[in-house]
């Protein structure tokens, strides 16, 4: 479990890290999801509660940022490398975006409630 210091603060990278994997980032025993993006109403292991959380937008703008750094550059070297038919990249980028999307979103809405909770946002004021 993650205890906090002596001056009260979190663990910012462990707590980010547990959150990426899915695990709550408080103790890192439990899953910090019920559902593929709701989190959990309070971790089963140490007790977290997980309601206050105040992620938004901000999971989505993470993907779409990361996915703009990965797609642009592919698209770009695919194209001077290999010079596809239209119909090809029409099929694939979009697929593709879909696939890096679905699976960066839950990584980066647990980093996200990760780094509230480490950093006592929003309802993670009070408490351990």
């Amino acid at each position: 479990m993650t205890h906090p210091t002596s001056n009260g603060e979190r663990d910012l990278r462990s707590a980010v890290l547990r959150g990426t994997r899915g695990h709550c980032p408080a103790c890192g025993q439990a899953s910090l999801f019920g559902r593929f993006l709701k989190p959990v109403g309070h971790c089963p292991a140490c007790g977290q509660g997980w309601s206050g959380h105040q992620a938004d937008d901000m999971p989505a703008y993470l993907v779409v940022l990361a996915l703009g750094h990965i797609l642009v550059p592919a698209v770009v070297a695919m194209n001077l490398r290999f010079d596809p038919p239209m119909w090809a990249e029409m099929l694939l980028w979009p697929v593709l975006a879909l696939i890096l999307a679905l699976l960066l979103i839950q990584p980066a809405k647990g980093a996200v409630i990760g780094f509230q909770w480490a950093r006592r946002m929003h309802g993670f004021s009070g408490g351990r």
